[in-house]
């Protein structure tokens, strides 16, 4: 069995003697406690074995929590090879993968699917999945990649399969993935039953919840389950209905914020085999879907799928696992793409499906980018205030007399969120802090009294600490400002907010200005007739290895809602790589440079990195029991990004820094169990300085 301990070095097997009064329930898979160490502790029984290799006498579980078998072979498979991809212990995937349990909830209201297999006897052995991310490693790193013939690609000569194609998703389906470039084909052979792997990139305007509802569908009607995974709540509602429409019962959803009951019947169901399509957000990749035949995910950059608690595993990641290991189809979808599946697809693990330029014209709206310096924001002090030029006001006036909602889309909320010196643009910091100043809402800027951020004492005496200057000036106009200054400029017009707390989903359609911030524009029936992308150097000038990405990624989602006749604003300099792939609409050619660039520096996903954070005392602790592949780097240690200052286990040391540790793709697996190793020593000399090892975490900064 497999208790639940934290220590490193306690990640292991350990043989337990089951009483009489339990044999019969007590099974691989169900949850157990056992006296550990003199108290009790929560564990999972892995394999029932005649005889022990143990010399010693075998202490007995001391209950059986319940009969039910939540801890899958397909589950533990996978914990396995997720413990090992992310240097990490079993025991906390595992509370990931698997929610608490809720003992009304599993007695009653959940009913096993008549048609469901059982569980077979045995649980496989850890060592069986060993390996699972050595090979997906070796997979993705070919240049030609052998695979078995028909089994993973698709082309236009792959018969459809499935006679009834046309009933399971209809002609409007069938029509809409006839769109893209071998699309009939790969939805042929998911219908096949077929492995198929796919990196699709939507058209604008598509309907992208009811296309993966479809692919859903096409596996449900095999008897097979699929697994959708989305970055939200929102998203989640829209793909769920979709799902229901098409295959009824069959499809629920799975979210932290169902609540423990809510979570645990849904996922009982899931684990029963009575639902076969699951929606849900990162931790639904770990469901225990029956016969899984699909995984896929919307929009992988989504920084939602990187789960904050240890081992830090990434959704899109855990997937590609899964469905290499298990021969699921997986597909990864968006608007715009990441590094990380360009690089699959160059490997061959997954195939481009893309529409061709002759239809993406058809449904892409016209982009353009005038850049910031139109003579319009020196002479019109509206335009200057909000930082929108003259063209981008009259497309806005233009769109609104046609009675054509006009979507604005602002990098940051509230109302000035960012203020700097007006003379040296030093950012302005805090007397008493050294936190940033802002005006909140509602202070108005006649009244010149800043805030601070961190710490809420009020500046009414601000002076430069560089220059001595005492004026003040926006650095960035946030969504609550912006939507005061469009209300003065198109009087009469309803301006809408969504962004922050209050989420708009959809809108009306008709003449109105939606401010929203990045990821809060809400649909509207038929499409925007203009978006304006402002503050475009806010989202390019992060600091971060993927603000680039990020940015795209943003522009993109915003134009897909602008109808194809639209027109797209956005506010960044046109000569800028980034800005230039919006204009064309070219998410892979975008995802190809970004995949290139960071070959050549040496980031992820070109190379495995692995970032450990702590103490310099903790990590020269342990780089000293690590014993590290040859072609391993080391880089640091330096000063902690602020962006990836998480609280530790403990109380958070005041001096934190980063080593970085890199290597070749191939030797990925061998750094990961070094590291393993490396803390399991460090546990049993009880060390308890701070310490945090991640690997490819998104905020290398």
């Amino acid at each position: 069995m497999l208790p639940l301990l934290a220590p490193a070095h306690l990640d292991r097997d350990f043989d337990y003697l089951v009483p009489p009064e339990f044999d019969e329930i007590a099974q691989p898979g169900v949850r157990v406690r056992v006296r550990f160490a003199g108290r009790l502790v929560d564990g999972y029984l892995l394999e029932r074995r005649t005889h022990s290799d143990h010399i010693g006498k075998l202490v007995p579980l001391d209950r059986v929590t319940s009969p039910e078998r939540v801890l899958t072979p397909e589950i533990l498979d996978l914990t396995n090879a997720v413990a090992a991809r992310y240097a990490g212990t079993r025991a906390d995937v595992l509370r990931l993968a698997i929610p608490p349990r809720h003992a009304r909830t599993e007695s009653g209201g959940v009913k096993k699917s008549a048609a469901a297999p059982e569980d077979s006897a045995e649980a496989p052995s850890a060592s069986d999945s060993a390996d699972t991310e050595s090979r997906f490693d070796e997979t993705v790193g070919e240049t030609t990649p052998t695979r078995t013939p028909g089994q993973v690609g698709f082309s236009p000569e792959d018969p459809v399969g499935v006679r009834n194609l046309e009933e399971i998703i209809g002609a409007e389906g069938i029509s809409a993935w006839g769109r893209y470039a071998h699309g009939a084909a790969f939805v042929g052979a998911l219908g096949e039953g077929r492995g198929v792997r796919a990196a699709w990139q939507a058209l604008p305007g598509e309907n992208w919840a009811r296309r993966l509802a479809e692919l859903a569908a096409v596996v449900a009607a095999q008897g097979r389950s699929a697994i959708l995974l989305v970055p939200d709540q929102r998203d989640l509602a829209a793909v769920l209905a979709e799902c229901v429409r098409l295959v009824g019962d069959s499809a629920v959803g799975l979210s932290a914020g169902l609540g423990p009951a809510a979570r645990y019947r849904r996922w009982l169901a899931v684990l029963r085999g009575s639902a076969r399509v699951v929606v849900g957000t990162r931790s639904t990749v770990f469901a225990p879907a029956r016969d899984l035949g699909l995984i896929a995910l919307w929009d992988d950059g989504d920084d939602t799928y990187a789960e904050p608690r240890a081992p830090y595993p990434h959704a899109r990641e855990v997937a590609m696992l899964r469905a290499h290991d298990s021969g699921a189809a997986f597909v990864a979808a968006g608007f715009a793409r990441t590094a990380e599946i360009q690089a699959v697809v160059e490997s061959g693990w997954a195939h481009d499906l893309v529409a061709e330029r002759s239809v993406l014209r058809k449904a892409a709206p016209r982009i353009s980018a005038p850049g910031d310096s139109d003579a319009a924001l020196e002479r019109d002090p509206i335009a200057r205030a909000i930082r929108i030029p003259g063209v981008a006001f009259a497309a806005a006036r233009a769109a609104l007399k046609e009675g054509a909602p006009v979507l604005v889309q602002v990098p940051r909320r509230g109302y000035i969120p960012a203020l700097a010196c007006a003379k040296c643009r030093t950012p302005a910091r805090c007397r008493h802090c050294n936190g940033p100043l802002a005006l909140p809402e509602g202070n108005g800027e006649r009244a010149h009294s800043p805030s601070c951020r961190w710490c809420g004492i009020t500046e009414s005496a601000f002076r430069c600490g560089s220059c001595g200057s005492r004026v003040l000036r926006a650095v960035v106009i946030g969504a609550v400002r912006t939507a005061e200054e469009l209300g003065r400029a198109f009087p009469g017009v309803p301006i809408r907010g969504s962004g922050g707390g209050t989420v708009l989903d959809t809108v009306e359609p008709g003449p109105q200005v939606v401010v929203a911030t990045v990821g809060a524009e809400p649909n509207v029936p038929g499409g925007y007739g203009l978006a304006l992308l402002l503050d475009g150097w806010a989202l390019l000038g992060r600091a971060d290895l993927r603000a680039a990405e990020d940015a795209l990624r943003r522009w993109l989602s915003a134009a897909a809602l602008v109808r194809a006749r639209g027109q797209v604003i956005v506010m960044a300099e046109p000569t800028i790589a980034t800005v230039q792939a919006l204009l064309r609409w070219d998410p892979v050619g975008h995802a190809a440079a970004e995949l290139a660039a960071r070959a050549e520096v040496g980031f992820p996903p070109a190379v495995r990195l692995a970032a450990i954070d702590g103490t310099t005392d903790s990590i020269a602790e342990l780089l000293s029991a690590a014993t590290l592949p040859a072609a391993v780097d080391i880089l640091g240690p330096v000063p902690l990004p602020p962006g990836a200052r998480k609280p530790f286990s403990g109380d958070t040391p005041a001096e934190v820094v980063r080593t970085i540790l890199r290597t070749d793709r191939r030797a990925g697996a061998g750094l990961a169990r070094a590291l393993v190793a490396a803390q399991a020593i460090r546990s049993t000399h009880r060390s308890d300085a701070p310490l945090r090892v991640q690997i490819d975490p998104v905020d290398i900064g």
